[in-house]
């Protein structure tokens, strides 16, 4: 039986996994919500881990509003960064695989083709920042790991920009969005798919992946996309923009390319189109 950890198990990420975790009948799972498993607390790390026999980690535990983290920058280093490295030490300390979940805001959109892994990095937000620090203390502790790189996450769980269209259709007319930006929408429910197929198939590529469903978009597509599967009879207007004013910078296009991936692993990545639709399907049942 093969036991697993999976941290941050309140955030998107984590409910997918745990909706996922009931389809498989061989693996044990451990989720653990942040007020559970505060993984900055080192002491509090330790205990868990002495207690217990882990085969795997998936860390989702993460502070992830990027706004904010331009003014609580100390807050997101210490949970995406300090944390991180709490879970590197003890993860090698116990050989224990670890599958810590990235960003595509660790590069700095200064390109127009798919990042791959070894590209230069350049974040220009503190959240980009706090998350690439991470990566690297997991790259000089920690032999045993898969660093996922995700962007434009999304489900039908907690808060995120597809739920803020469904939310906001419901009350608004009229929704502007912004074209400046360009990436790849991504299923969390395709992501936490992935995760459990790179334990089932105890691979041992170790290292960075990127991973988002296919193709590229704009928050306006996005956006677009998404009110096709509600009624017309709502009559919303969407508006475009430019200049949508923001804290935090974005990298202006950080599509991911999933070549290594598709190299490395048997996994049908799906265009986002298709999953966005699947998902609708899903929950206009």
């Amino acid at each position: 039986m093969i036991s697993i950890l999976v941290t941050g198990a309140n955030g998107q990420l984590g409910l997918c996994l745990k909706k996922a975790s009931k389809k498989i009948e061989n693996f044990n799972f451990s989720f653990k919500t942040s007020s559970e498993l505060d993984i900055t607390n080192e002491k509090s790390v330790d205990t868990l881990f002495s207690s217990n026999k882990y085969d795997y980690v998936i860390n989702c535990a993460a502070y992830t509003n990027v706004e904010q983290s331009e003014k609580s920058t100390e807050k997101a280093f210490f949970v995406n960064a300090e944390g991180v490295h709490n879970l590197a030490k003890v993860c090698k300390n116990q050989d224990i695989t670890l599958i810590h979940i990235s960003t595509d805001y660790v590069f700095d959109g200064n390109t127009r083709t798919p990042y791959s892994e070894n590209q230069i990095t350049n974040p220009i937000n503190e959240y980009g920042r706090s998350k690439l620090k991470g990566e690297k203390y997991i790259q000089e502790i920690l032999d045993k790991h898969f660093i996922i790189r995700t962007s434009w996450l999304y489900s039908e769980y907690n808060k995120n920009f597809f739920k803020t269209i469904l939310n906001k259709s419901e009350t608004e007319s009229k929704l502007t969005i912004t074209t400046a930006e360009k990436g790849t929408p991504t299923n969390a429910n395709d992501l936490a798919e992935f995760i459990l197929h790179i334990i089932s198939s105890g691979s041992l590529k170790y290292g960075i992946y990127h991973f988002s469903n296919l193709g590229e978009a704009t928050w306006y597509d996005f956006a677009e996309e998404i009110l096709k599967y509600i009624s017309k009879e709502k009559n919303i207007e969407l508006l475009k923009t430019d200049n949508y004013p923001t804290l935090a910078k974005r990298p202006n296009y950080s599509v991911l390319s999933k070549e290594k991936l598709i190299n490395s692993f048997s996994f049908d990545v799906l265009d986002w189109k298709e999953s966005l639709r699947k998902l609708m399907h899903m929950m206009l049942l």
